[in-house]
């Protein structure tokens, strides 16, 4: 199949914006929970009502300050409450929203702020404040409002001469053309480039998605969101909440996230895949490290089998009475960590791997994978409850359809797409043509049934220099699946064969020299080379090589001593690689593994 497309369960928007919604179930329903928000006596239920409340109070302060239609504010913070209340108050005061990564460096705030032309900025703590003071003098952003220093109050404070009228002026005079929001891609080349997101963008995303997972998104659901909300995903799915009743809270605070969810107990939750890969490795590591290994793999296999019976069938009474053993003994334990409730997971950002979806399935937390970009408003193809095919990133949602391009190449079209990149029309020129079509720059295929999976990125497509073209993503991903890999990136362009550099996962390490008997201190420079550890990442190799042909596979690799992080440079906020960046650091490593 080369094109599929899905009819919409709702037309895009004609008139009004982002803030209907809120104001509906604020007015019309203002004691039902919408929030909690967490706070140091615990969680606080957040009504409907009051959050309309705090919404229109701080939209007053931000005109009071001279915030204008169509002015654009920014917001600097890692996840919380305060996020999300400043995002529905820069639209009722008719502003556009523009996200920066909590973690940016100066240079990137200068390069985003200076872009968008940002008037004014919620930054969160001292800590952000000391990245924009380095800039401050080169941007046009002279309002600057701090979340830790009561910004919220005074902001309040400073409102409390605009009138109800004219709030709801300002707000009503935002239309569906209107500009929600410049997200900036995450920048795995070069400067970051701003997506133009309208009011209907976002609308018929949200609109056609929650429409398409009552399952999720109800007033009986919930999410416990900790992926950052300058990312396009977490975006959609704050908004998504507020706008279909389902309860939202916000922690940004991983090292206890295990905590908060079983305090929060969601519904369901959405991550990154590399977060999956962590359950399932920490899991794996933990049995390993109580010495009951061997039945975390057989409960891992069972899991994966029973997952795969589903779709052909049925598990049958051996298999089901094996699974039935495994829930007492793992897979209640896995579930519990993540609140106890979920029921789904959403994953997104980057491909999970059919072994990984399977085995969340066989536990009994089904994991739906979608896909989509910045550009796309977030998913354009999604698995649904009840349409779905692990191994691939589902079919187009509702309003949308998905085309193959002769070279392979993925385009998209819908309501969703984006209206270009922000005072940049050559690069807006490049991706989208006369058509309306979006050119993702990924390659993939569709199947019978109009499911898509994803293959590669044409632009890190790997021509060796016998011609073959390798797709590195399907041999990342399953040596990332090692409990003691970090990272993974395969080179050999215009090379004889294929190889790697592999990066080593700190957190993993400790548990695997206890099980040695080894030195717990014992340097990462001495364990890259390690005999033992050097055994173990071939087998991930080998394992990964199982999934391509002799030309495709890893004939060399190097373990690093050290790891490829975002603080590093070598990893976006959205934790995808940025080859360019490794390739130059680690030019001499890379020609090793040919000479």
């Amino acid at each position: 199949m080369k094109e599929a497309s899905q009819a919409p369960l709702f037309p895009p928007i004609t008139s009004g914006g982002l803030t209907d919604r809120a104001l509906e179930h604020g007015l019309n329903n203002p004691d039902r929970v919408a929030l909690r928000r967490r706070t140091p006596a615990g969680w606080q239920d957040v009504t409907s009502g009051q959050f309309l409340s705090e919404v229109q109070a701080l939209a007053k302060g931000l005109m009071a300050a001279g915030i204008s239609h169509g002015d654009r504010i920014a917001i600097m913070s890692a996840t919380r409450y305060e996020w999300t209340l400043a995002d529905y108050a820069g639209w009722f005061a008719g502003a556009t929203v523009v996200p920066i990564y909590e973690t940016s460096s100066a240079e990137q705030v200068e390069w985003i702020l200076s872009n968008a032309e940002c008037t004014g900025v919620f930054l969160e703590a001292e800590r952000h404040r000391e990245v924009f003071d380095q800039v401050a003098d080169r941007v046009p952003t002279k309002l600057v409002w701090m979340f830790d220093e009561g910004a919220v109050d005074s902001l309040v404070a400073e409102g409390a001469s605009v009138t109800d009228d004219e709030l709801e002026a300002r707000r009503a005079a935002v239309g569906p053309d209107d500009l929600a929001t410049i997200i900036y891609t995450s920048g795995t080349t070069g400067r970051p480039k701003g997506c133009v997101l309208t009011h209907s963008n976002i609308r018929f995303e949200t609109d056609n998605v929650v429409g398409a997972m009552p399952d999720l998104f109800d007033a009986h659901g919930s999410t416990l969101l900790f992926i950052p909300l300058a990312h396009v995903f977490g975006r959609v799915i704050e908004i998504g909440c507020i706008e279909s009743g389902t309860v939202l809270g916000h922690s940004a605070d991983v090292k206890n996230i295990v905590s908060h969810l079983g305090e929060f107990q969601p519904t369901f939750l959405l991550s990154v895949p590399r977060v999956f890969e962590k359950v399932f490795n920490s899991a794996q590591m933990k049995a390993t490290g109580e010495g009951k290994g061997r039945i975390f793999d057989m409960a891992a296999g069972t899991a994966i089998d029973y997952s795969k019976a589903m779709d052909t069938g049925g598990p049958g009474i051996p298999l089901k009475i094996k699974h039935f053993i495994f829930d007492k003994l793992v897979y209640g334990k896995l579930r519990a960590a993540l609140g106890g409730k979920v029921e789904y997971a959403v994953s997104g950002g980057a491909p999970l791997g059919a072994r990984l979806g399977h085995f969340f399935r066989g536990i009994g937390v089904t994991i739906l994978e979608g896909y989509g970009l910045t550009e796309t408003s977030a998913a354009t193809t999604i698995n649904l409850p009840d349409a779905i095919r692990i191994g691939t990133v589902g079919r187009p949602m509702p309003g949308a359809g998905v085309k193959i391009a002769d070279d392979g190449e993925i385009l998209l079209r819908g309501g969703q797409i984006f209206q270009g990149y922000w005072k940049n029309q050559k690069a807006t020129d490049e991706v989208l043509d006369a058509d309306g079509w979006f050119h993702s720059g990924d390659i993939g295929e569709l199947d019978r049934e109009g499911f898509l999976k994803i293959t590669g990125r044409k632009k890190e497509l790997i021509v060796t220099a016998g011609g073959k073209n390798v797709a590195p993503a399907v041999l990342e991903d399953r040596i990332r699946a090692n409990w003691l890999v970090s990272q993974c990136m395969v080179v050999g362009d215009n090379k004889p064969f294929i190889a790697a550099l592999i990066t080593l996962d700190v957190e993993a390490l400790p548990a695997w020299l206890e099980q040695k008997d080894r030195p717990a201190d014992t340097p990462l420079a001495d364990l890259a080379d390690d005999p033992e550890i050097v055994a173990e990442v071939q087998a991930a190799v080998d394992e990964a090589n199982k999934a391509v042909s002799n030309a495709e596979a890893i004939k060399k690799f190097h373990v690093l001593s050290v790891d490829w992080t975002e603080e590093g440079g070598q990893l976006t906020p959205s934790m995808k690689l940025k080859r360019n960046v490794v390739m130059s650091e680690f030019e001499q490593e890379v020609e090793a593994l040919y000479t």
